[in-house]
């Protein structure tokens, strides 16, 4: 298990977007964050107070979390000395990203002269089957997006977090990084052999009782041509009941790829419904989900007021405004 609270590492990162991982674990699990350590030309922040790792180590941090999500997944060499202060320290260091913790010789002796643990997240933790198709008892909900870091997991979480309110029998289940991070368990989809993907996915998903609903973090995007391989894994997968359109109002082209303008939310919509109806011919799209960070209180509920007169769907920012609404349309089903 990875010891909390957190200090949470933004390192270097060039805007907000790249700390997600950290904000994730700021906004859902805030109880397990102490501070933020920002190097020099850090562009990000998650609202908790700088710390050096004297500090936030007497403020009973145990683990140091790369909070940064950067394009590939790379641990930067300019970080590599405040990742081996803090392992000498006596923290531990948990990171979600491709480059593996465990792959670095210099990290791994530092974490061996110090007796202190290297945590990957992004490792799949046991082996998966091909994916069967038989359909599975129970109903899933799964969020899809016009992009990529578009909110598929804050809606999946907020919507747990409704569900629960209200009584209904629901698990979140977490499929990336700063997903597991937050809560513990999961599959790190990306990093799993994509001849497994879809088996990992129903493996996550098993027979439940039938009014139990999975809550499965989106992933990705169909139209991102960098990440379409991880959204159809888990709509195919999951086999989902449900699905709630994610989308980002402000974007001018797909994350990392400005040749890319996004596509429409009914694109989406269509496209992602075709696909599932291969494994799941009864799946619907119940909702929509706009993150609205950056647009003003007045000028989300206009955009969400439009947004739903136009599709005929339930339309929200579930962080910003709550999920009740998206809750509803699935115990309507």
């Amino acid at each position: 298990m990875i010891e909390t609270p957190y200090l949470l590492f933004l390192g270097d990162a060039p805007d907000q977007l790249s700390a997600k991982v950290a904000q994730g674990i700021r906004d859902w699990r805030p109880e397990n964050a102490v501070g933020q350590f920002r190097m020099d030309g850090c562009n990000a922040t998650v609202g908790l107070q700088d710390m050096t790792l004297e500090e936030a180590q007497a403020a009973g941090a145990k683990t140091l979390v790369i909070g940064v999500a950067n394009r590939g997944g790379t641990i930067s060499a300019s970080w590599r000395n405040v990742l081996i202060r803090a392992l000498e320290m006596g923290y531990d260091v948990a990171s979600g990203l491709h480059n593996l913790l465990r792959d670095a010789p210099d990290l791994v002796q530092a974490a061996h002269t110090a007796g202190r643990s290297l945590h990957d997240v992004r490792i799949p933790s046991e082996p998966y089957p091909i994916a069967s198709g038989v359909k599975r008892t129970g109903k899933r909900v799964l969020a899809v997006g016009t992009d990529c870091s578009a909110g598929k997991m804050y809606t999946a979480l907020a919507l747990d977090a409704a569900m629960r309110e209200r009584g209904m029998k629901c698990t979140f289940r977490a499929t990336g990084q700063t997903g597991i991070l937050i809560t513990g368990s999961g599959v790190p989809l990306d990093a799993v052999i994509a001849d497994f993907m879809a088996g990992s996915i129903e493996h996550l998903t098993p027979d439940n009782d039938p009014d139990h609903w999975d809550i499965i973090e989106g992933q990705g995007s169909l139209f991102h041509v960098s990440y379409s391989g991880v959204s159809l894994a888990l709509i195919h997968g999951g086999q989902p009941d449900a699905l709630i359109i994610c989308h980002e109002p402000t974007r001018r082209h797909m994350r990392g790829l400005p040749g890319y303008t996004l596509p429409s939310m009914e694109l989406v919509r269509d496209t992602a419904l075709q696909m599932a109806h291969v494994a799941n011919p009864d799946c619907k799209v119940v909702g929509v989900s706009i993150n609205t960070q950056h647009l003003s209180e007045a000028e989300a509920k206009v955009y969400c007021a439009e947004t739903e007169a136009r599709l005929g769907l339930p339309t929200v920012d579930p962080f910003r405004h709550g999920a009740d609404r998206l809750a509803e349309a699935l115990a309507a089903l």
